[in-house]
């Protein structure tokens, strides 16, 4: 199993490296990284399905880090391509109210689940042998209302909530850098109510043309004496 699944994340994480690279915004990255998380996600349910773990250390493995290190990225690329598709094209007090509304609802995900955060932050294991190993779950255990509409060989009581946990860090990192964007914006124009970006350099050439360039300059190690990674 982990043999697989090890080639499955290396496979999807090369996957995501040819997209990050060959698309400019997360906006427009978002629905092929969707797609490609989709389609990995019907490969391992069904690997799953007829894969009998040898023993509940091996399953809880799965449901704890595996799973959830794979679904995060899914949630995550669904809830930027919707935030982005009815984020607001008004002035910049209204989208920084609307990017800082979205950080919010992080808060509120993270204040309401503190002690699951503490319990998987600090490596806790004691409840494991409830949380992420299938069957029939305690009654008196917080769960989420999404648990009873799951596919019962696929998911545990927990696994989801840990997948949103790494979701919503990611997510705070990308709405933080959206609202950090803003800062860099001049204001030394005439009207004080426009904001004009600076000057970036665009590629112009072919996408491939610049993917090509970026790895060879990573193998030859042109950046930080090589001490920087492909992304």
């Amino acid at each position: 199993m982990k043999k697989y699944t090890y080639e499955l994340i290396e496979k999807l994480n090369s996957e995501l490296k040819v997209i990050d690279l060959a698309e400019e915004s997360l906006f427009a990255k978002a629905p092929k990284a969707i797609i490609l998380l989709e389609n990995l996600f019907a490969e391992l349910k069904a690997f799953i399905s007829t894969y009998s773990f040898k023993d509940m250390e091996e399953e809880t493995y799965f449901f704890k880090e595996i799973k959830p290190q794979l679904f995060s990225k899914l949630i995550y690329y669904r809830k930027v391509y919707n935030i982005e598709t009815i984020r607001p094209n008004g002035s910049i007090d209204s989208q920084k109210a609307y990017l800082e509304k979205e950080l919010d609802h992080i808060k509120t995900f993270f204040d309401r689940n503190l002690d699951f955060y503490k319990y998987y932050r600090t490596g806790c294991t004691h409840f494991d042998k409830f949380y992420f190993v299938r069957g029939k779950p305690d009654i008196q255990l917080n769960l989420d209302s999404f648990y009873f509409e799951r596919d019962p060989q696929f998911a545990t009581c927990f696994d989801f909530k840990i997948a949103k946990i790494l979701a919503n860090e990611m997510l705070s990192i990308y709405l933080n850098e959206e609202l950090a964007k803003f800062e860099s914006y001049s204001t030394q124009s005439n009207d004080k109510d426009v904001a004009i970006p600076r000057v970036r350099l665009t590629w112009t050439g072919k996408k491939a043309e610049l993917v090509e360039q970026i790895y060879a300059w990573e193998r030859a190690g042109c950046f930080n004496y090589g001490n920087v990674t492909i992304k």
